[in-house]
């Protein structure tokens, strides 16, 4: 895979490890002849840490031997996150630390989920790109506030902060974008 097909959530082997594009950032120079650089950020989905990887369009990258199985999030278990395999029904715990800030997104009962398996052991998840929550805290709606409006900030059921448009209310059920966090509708 070259470094300009990258996008968030491709996971990449770097240094013999997985790792999970976070987020990429095209840098064009202005000089002529200057060749484009990709800026990636990315998590080992062993470890944790976070790399930064500065690259040309033409370099290749290979993606790591693993599985991926359709998964549903069943519970929160102290610090582990409870999924259960779709095909075998087969659970799989994973630790609050591999799940990070994903855990914003997952509500009990959830499908879509994809859970990276290598080696027989699961090292991360991969969430769908939008999902659905319902607002639990937001100020009150402003009258004839229009869809064009300022934003306001807003509390979903699982407790992740964005800004939605001063029109929204408690109780709605909005579309968020998992890869940036942010408000992309109503549902």
């Amino acid at each position: 895979m070259l470094a300009k097909q990258i996008k968030s959530g491709v996971v990449i082997s770097v240094n013999d490890a997985p790792h999970m594009v976070e987020s990429v950032e095209k840098h064009t120079p202005s000089a002529r002849g200057a060749s484009t650089l990709y800026k990636i950020r990315a998590r080992n989905l062993l470890t944790q840490q976070k790399t930064d990887l500065s690259c040309k369009g033409e370099d290749s990258f290979t993606e790591p031997d693993f599985q991926t199985r359709a998964v549903q999030y069943l519970f929160q278990d102290g610090d582990d996150y409870v999924f259960m395999d779709l095909e075998t029904f087969e659970q799989y715990s994973l630790a609050d630390r591999f799940v990070g800030d994903d855990r914003y997104y997952l509500i009990e009962d959830m499908e879509g989920i994809a859970a990276l398996i290598l080696e027989g052991r699961v090292v991360g998840i991969r969430m769908p790109e939008t999902v659905e929550q319902k607002l639990v805290q937001c100020d009150p709606a402003i009258k004839g506030a229009s869809a064009t409006a300022r934003s306001k900030p807003a509390t979903t059921q699982t407790g992740l902060e964005i800004q939605v448009p001063e029109y929204m209310e408690n109780g709605e059920v909005v579309r968020i974008d998992t890869r940036t966090g942010k408000f992309i509708g109503r549902a």
